[in-house]
């Protein structure tokens, strides 16, 4: 994407800021899972870690050293 070169640095920040929800996302699926005993609930987490990771991949092509 050419815009990913012309990003302001708060764009930039405001990037890396989700990222690192997402992450924290992913971190505490993982944690919680092995707690969880009802299957919706599970499903729900396997959700979360699959949204998550597709974010990840997709806010990390929008910034510029990822390329």
């Amino acid at each position: 994407m050419a815009a990913a070169n012309k990003l302001a640095m708060h764009e930039t920040l405001e990037i890396h800021e989700i990222l690192t929800l997402k992450q924290s996302a992913i971190l505490k699926a993982y944690a919680m899972k092995p707690l969880v005993e009802d299957d919706t609930l599970r499903q729900i987490l396997d959700n979360e870690v699959t949204t998550s990771e597709k974010a990840i991949k997709e806010l990390e092509e929008l910034l510029p050293n990822n390329k």
